[in-house]
């Protein structure tokens, strides 16, 4: 099992963002996880990727937990986050070296793995280009190899087409594709209903809890308001219509965790 939850919660200042998620994914599988603003997404990956500890429950990946053996569980993920965190003075070659040595990647054959990694991006012709002169696309395709460069089990997606163009978007799904297809897991969280439809699991939460969890014919059989019902039908219908405003005050948290 690639990562196995349980009961896992997370509160700030006495209110739970997280409550009690429990849910498992292996090899090959992949998962999005889907809610209003302020369900706990972020917070139950900030858990996952060992920026957050939990506050009770346990999560382990690759059998290490992430509260206890944070090291070794980041040997075994890649990890997307949601806002861009490239240095743009850098090109890409300085990126992928840099993130080696963070890794402790050995340097026999470290250039031979980055020229692989640049090429599966695209990003050949622009090796040796600061950053700052890409375009989003560009630089999500450079984060994405970045984050596979170590070889990890577990690549973990946060909103990761934001602030895409189409094209953008399908090209950085079809990576990832390729990736499931070799036998990696996916976890994911998006805002766009359509992309957690290629997930063969959908987790929704809702005011910290995982409300649903299955496939998206099985929850717009069981949740959808009509015999031609769709994911959002079913979502809507699980979290209500009214704006969710609840947990705004949780990002600030996270970031300053991350630093």
């Amino acid at each position: 099992m690639t990562i196995i939850c349980e009961n896992l919660g997370r509160s700030f200042n006495g209110v739970a963002a997280v409550s009690n998620v429990s849910f498992g994914l292996v090899a090959g599988q992949s998962m999005a996880l889907i809610g209003p603003n302020g369900a706990g997404k972020s917070t139950t990956l900030g858990m996952l990727t060992t920026v957050l500890k939990p506050d009770h429950g346990s999560a382990q990946i690759c059998g290490f937990d992430v509260a206890t053996q944070a090291r070794d569980v980041r040997r075994h993920i890649g990890v997307l986050f949601q806002d861009a965190t490239l240095d743009d003075t850098m090109t890409p070659i300085e990126t992928l070296e840099f993130h080696a040595a963070l890794h402790g990647i050995a340097r026999k054959g470290l250039k031979d793995r980055i020229s692989a990694a640049l090429h599966w991006a695209g990003l050949e012709s622009v090796s040796r280009s600061v950053v700052r002169g890409f375009s989003g696309g560009m630089k999500r395709r450079l984060e994405l190899a970045r984050s596979m460069l170590h070889r990890p089990d577990l690549l973990i997606l946060d909103e990761p087409t934001l602030g895409l163009d189409p094209q953008g978007r399908m090209d950085l799904w079809a990576r990832v594709s390729d990736l499931r297809s070799q036998g990696m897991a996916i976890l994911l969280t998006t805002h766009v209903l359509s992309e957690a439809e290629s997930c063969g699991t959908i987790g929704i939460l809702h005011q910290g809890k995982l409300i649903a969890l299955d496939s998206k014919d099985n929850l717009t059989k069981s949740y959808g308001t009509s015999a031609n019902a769709t994911l959002e039908d079913a979502f809507l219908s699980l979290t209500g219509r009214q704006l969710q405003d609840r947990g705004g005050a949780l990002r600030p948290a996270l970031v300053r965790a991350r630093a």
